[in-house]
């Protein structure tokens, strides 16, 4: 299990005078009147933070209430913690996906199992491949790299009384109406993963949340570091929760979706498969000449290496959805490659 690097992520691939397609930050910088909100915040730094405004703001933005909500430094901090606070028997990742879940697993001294899931069917997911004696199980939905987005109705048939069920729902606001989200369903053994740094630029800043039940978020924040949510990043989250910032994250999804449709488009035109049914702001392709990655940054442009994800090889890059214009000279390039 220990030939992929489970901590190798999309920021490694990015260097001077590269055109960054490997990075799922959607924004290169947060919107003004988020930047505008965070520079009145500074004047408060002295002041320990207190998170508790952005769980109020998490609660009503999602009708749960407070004692279902963690504020966390980033969706990455939950993997973690909940690697910390759980003892579970039989933990269960799903791949290809993020890797962080399986390496906080690992790195607690938690046994791991994979299920992974084949592109021969579009990486679909189905509740008998997991184990019935899981009691910890991750799933990514949309899934990174593949960009697949299972089912609410399959994500619910793998809950049942003593399991865990953990879904990382970090690019959900990038899918249009957040198609199958179960952050708005109070579902016993289900916790659901929220990230703000993909939609709305702040993945410097580490903003984000875990939604679930009472008793778990509370097994979850006695191991949270204390203050380990900055006052910029509570900040950041209840205006990110907002009525008016939610319907403009609709938006941006609309236009990634509109986006990611004209690069799929000018990917089959030169021939490359782009695999699953893609329904996040980026895709995963194959080609077999495995030195496309290492071309293409020598062109400029740097893509997110596909073997480092378990059920992925060298063959395989995902790259990140970005402006017409972009994926115009990314396409150009590319048809020189090929």
């Amino acid at each position: 299990m220990d030939e992929f690097d489970l901590h190798h992520h999309g920021d490694r691939e990015v260097g001077p005078g590269l055109v960054d397609l490997a990075v799922n930050v959607r924004l290169p910088r947060p919107p003004e009147w988020l930047r505008r909100e965070l520079a009145l915040a500074l004047d408060t730094l002295a002041a320990y933070p207190d998170s508790t405004a952005a769980a109020e703001a998490v609660a009503g933005r999602h009708g749960r209430t407070v004692a279902e909500v963690l504020v966390t430094a980033g969706a990455a901090e939950a993997f973690t913690l909940l690697a910390s606070a759980l003892r579970p028997e039989h933990a269960v990742v799903v791949h290809p996906q993020f890797t962080e879940p399986e390496a906080a697993l690992r790195a607690a001294g938690h046994e791991v199992s994979r299920v992974v899931l084949s592109s021969s069917d579009g990486f679909t997911l189905r509740p008998e491949q997991v184990p019935a004696s899981a009691d910890l199980v991750f799933v990514g939905n949309p899934t990174n790299p593949t960009s697949v987005l299972h089912p609410a109705s399959t994500l619910r048939a793998l809950t049942r009384p003593g399991r865990l069920l953990v879904v990382d729902e970090a690019f959900l606001d990038a899918v249009p109406g957040e198609a199958e989200s179960l952050a708005e369903e109070s579902l016993p053994g289900v916790v659901v993963l929220r990230s703000l740094t993909k939609t709305w630029g702040l993945a410097g800043l580490r903003a984000g949340y875990l939604l679930g039940p009472p008793d778990v978020v509370a097994r979850l924040s006695a191991v949270q570091p204390p203050w380990s949510v900055s006052t910029l990043a509570g900040v950041a989250t209840v205006a990110c929760c907002r009525p008016a910032a939610v319907e403009e994250a609709e938006k941006l999804a609309v236009t990634a979706e509109s986006d990611r449709e004209y690069l799929v488009s000018g990917l089959a035109a030169l021939g490359l498969a782009v695999l699953g049914d893609p329904r996040g702001p980026f895709v995963l392709v194959r080609h077999p000449d495995s030195s496309l990655r290492t071309r293409l940054r020598d062109a400029g442009y740097a893509v997110r290496r596909g073997d480092t994800f378990p059920g992925l090889g060298p063959e395989h890059v995902r790259l990140a959805v970005r402006s017409r214009e972009v994926t115009d000279g990314f396409l150009a390039a590319l048809a020189a490659l090929l």
